[in-house]
């Protein structure tokens, strides 16, 4: 159990954390020119190779820090409200913990979503003292297998490291679809989540495609039940996977580009993940005009949709600007870069 002045110290960051997300919130409802969240890669490479995951490399170098520096600063001059590391693998970066201290220098919410392996006492310390305010870990399964080595048997003494240094806010993801053998897994892993005080949430994932799968009479019964779980989560927009569980195409304006962006290790804003080559406009250059024109293009892409972040940012301009039909077309890429949109 944590001492009474760790636990104090927790609550008041995390009252500080509620304060700035509610400002987050006001200001994204009286204004539609700024990002409200953009997804940076500081590296592609993993130390794993979970088999629907097409997000990573095992041989990219990091990300020189003076350019994650002006990404970041680029981020803060278009007034983005949260940026959250991704990758590969963002703990291998070498100076991440000077990468989340731009960030919050900037005045920017820090969060960071890790596989976790690689935390101990010392680097969640480290985290603290960079400024982090969340982090996500997506927990595959209870016993690694060949799909995921993301599992609850390996990370649970991660979990516990977390339970007793972080004082940054701990969500727990677990994941039914593509391909996961076990989905009642995703029960165990949500309540021992929930057991060691941190959050829990469920997500629907897409295949090694990039697409969404329906899921099984088992799969949908597993999500409900995870559902239940989710009440005390920060994402807490169900409507949009309450389709995707049972097949359903979602009617929904995408703000990709605009309110959420994705930028990749090469420095090019993308959609998302899963979209790749749209518009992939260095951010360097990215300007207001860009966010205004991505902000009411239509999406094809959009009805099926498996992008919970994207989700959760578009519900903030869901009643207004209707978008129009203006497919972009992809800017020059590298060969390897994935493009999915049609």
């Amino acid at each position: 159990m944590p001492s009474v002045l760790t636990s104090l110290r927790r609550q008041a960051k995390a009252l500080n954390r509620n304060l700035r997300g509610m400002k987050a919130v006001a200001r994204a409802l009286a204004s539609t020119d700024h990002p409200l969240l953009a997804h940076i890669i500081p590296m592609r490479r993993c130390n794993l190779a979970c088999t629907y995951c097409n997000e990573f490399d095992d041989f990219s170098k990091p990300v020189p820090t003076e350019e994650m520096y002006r990404r970041i600063d680029k981020l803060g001059a278009l007034g983005t409200s949260v940026v959250t590391i991704s990758g590969g693998e963002p703990l291998m970066h070498p100076e991440l913990d000077d990468v989340i201290h731009r960030i919050r220098a900037n005045g920017m919410i820090a969060g960071l979503i890790t596989n976790g392996y690689l935390l101990v006492p010392e680097r969640i310390q480290r985290l603290n003292r960079a400024g982090l305010e969340w982090l996500q870990i997506s927990i595959d399964n209870v016993n690694p297998d060949e799909v995921s080595k993301k599992s609850l048997k390996v990370l649970d003494k991660k979990l516990q490291l977390l339970a007793e240094h972080a004082d940054f806010h701990v969500n727990i993801n677990s994941v039914v679809g593509g391909g996961i053998i076990h989905p009642q897994d995703a029960l165990v892993i949500g309540r021992r989540a929930v057991e060691l005080g941190f959050t829990s949430t469920v997500g629907i994932i897409h295949d090694g495609d990039g697409q969404l799968q329906p899921l099984s009479g088992e799969e949908r019964r597993i999500y409900h039940e995870m559902k239940a779980l989710e009440k005390r989560s920060f994402t807490r927009v169900n409507a949009f996977q309450d389709n995707i569980a049972q097949g359903l195409p979602n009617d929904w304006r995408c703000r990709a580009g605009a309110r959420y962006l994705y930028i990749c290790e090469n420095g090019l804003v993308h959609y998302c993940s899963q979209q790749r080559g749209y518009p992939a406009v260095p951010l360097a250059t990215y300007t207001r005009e860009d966010l205004r024109r991505e902000y009411v293009t239509e999406k094809s892409c959009a009805p099926h949709c498996t992008v919970s972040c994207v989700h959760q940012v578009s519900i903030f301009d869901s009643w207004r600007a209707p978008q129009h039909s203006a497919p972009p077309v992809p800017a020059a890429v590298p060969a390897d870069e994935l493009v999915q949109i049609k």
